[in-house]
């Protein structure tokens, strides 16, 4: 039999029972749109998470105190941990690979200026942080390059806290009690908005120093260093390490490279990713239980088809491809059906919330195009074998 004659027998075949195999396609369809419709607000949320992180630098380097891997030590239990200080912030800004050190000092405080009063965090950093994270002024200037031990009570607000403070009046060169301190504000940064629940405009930053008054600390939350573009952040976290357990006796401080996080954070989101269309696929086995029915009930009917098609002289090997033939081509085109309706739906659903992240890369798709082919090829094994595997005169019989 010719192959254009097994795919014509093919066509006819799903033709003659179009409410059947539309009812058949539409069981794979709607699994490949679930399947489609959840891998792409995964892959949307994966890829606004990481979007997220990579936004405030792509080589940074973290260092906290504590000898742990998720950062710092446990809260109320003794340590013997040393804690990081500014003459280590100081130490490291030597180093090779190494271009921009913050030390951080972070706390919750309440701020009053103009008659008004408003609680909020405040972080302490010196005049490198524009380096290692890219935040811009949109007034003023930020902090400048002073020693630590004599930087003055300069502040520079966020534009949040500024509209919650001052109002439309300027800023610039207005007084602001923090906690017990004066500060003279003389920055105002631009809208950065909210980074994994944290509004980043209602802030203020002073000298790292000035933080450690405020608040009493002794050391720092953090250190961070931006590395230069392209250097291994491995390598620049060798010599960071190597130069503070010079400095402390020994590795009493946990180093993290955004290359370390962001993988960490990559393979989660894959997991989730693939476990969500995990579900969808549950569907597609639905979908593929229907064609091994449908496939099963049309050899069935097709009884004295298939004995006519062997006594003619077509070969066992031709039935067979012709009965796989019609299970792919009903999976397939349910696939391209499922394709579209779950595109659809996941831009559908983009439109109507714009702050829920969809993307659907086209490996998705033509990943799920393959499964339909594939569920369809292996839901029609067994009936085809089974059409080819008739006795031509016992089928021409069953007539």
């Amino acid at each position: 039999m010719l192959f254009a004659d097994s795919l014509q027998l093919a066509a006819r075949a799903i033709a003659a029972q179009r409410l059947r195999s539309f009812l058949t396609l539409l069981g794979i369809a709607v699994g490949i749109a679930a399947v489609i419709l959840l891998t792409s607000i995964g892959e949307g949320i994966h890829r606004f998470v990481l979007g997220e992180f990579t936004q405030f630098g792509a080589n940074v380097i973290t260092i906290t105190p504590g000898k742990t891997r998720t950062g710092g030590s446990p809260s109320g239990l003794p340590s013997s941990a040393r804690p990081l200080s500014l003459d280590d912030a100081r130490a490291l800004e030597r180093l090779p690979g190494v271009v921009a050190v913050t030390p951080t000092v972070r706390g919750n405080a309440e701020l009053s200026a103009n008659g008004r009063t408003r609680r909020t965090i405040v972080t302490g950093v010196n005049a490198d942080l524009p380096a290692v994270y890219p935040v811009t002024t949109q007034s003023g200037r930020f902090l400048p390059d002073e020693d630590a031990g004599g930087a003055r009570a300069f502040a520079v607000l966020g534009p949040k806290l500024r509209d919650e403070l001052f109002g439309p009046e300027n800023a610039l060169g207005q007084r602001l009690r923090i906690g017990g301190l004066q500060f003279r504000v003389i920055g105002v940064l631009a809208a950065k908005g909210q980074f994994l629940g944290i509004d980043l405009d209602d802030t203020v930053f002073v000298p790292a120093a000035r933080a450690q008054e405020l608040f009493n600390r002794a050391g720092l939350d953090e250190i961070n260093i931006a590395a230069v573009a392209g250097a291994p952040s491995a390598r620049v976290a060798a010599g960071i390490r190597e130069r503070l357990i010079a400095r402390h006796g020994h590795e009493d401080f946990t180093i993290i490279t955004q290359e370390e996080m962001l993988k960490t954070l990559s393979n989660i989101l894959d997991v989730l990713t693939i476990a969500v269309g995990a579900l969808g696929g549950i569907s597609l086995l639905v979908g593929g239980v229907g064609i091994v029915t449908i496939m099963t009930i049309a050899v069935a009917e097709r009884t004295a088809e298939i004995g006519l098609l062997v006594a003619l002289g077509a070969r066992r090997r031709s039935v067979l491809a012709q009965f796989l033939g019609e299970a792919v081509a009903l999976s397939a085109l349910g696939g391209l059906l499922g394709l579209l309706l779950g595109i659809g739906l996941a831009q559908a659903i983009h439109a109507a919330m714009p702050a829920l992240p969809v993307h659907t890369p086209l490996s998705f798709v033509l990943l799920a195009e393959a499964m339909a082919v594939a569920i369809g090829l292996a839901a029609g094994v067994l009936p085809a074998r089974r059409a080819a595997g008739l006795d031509p005169v016992e089928a021409l019989r069953a007539e």
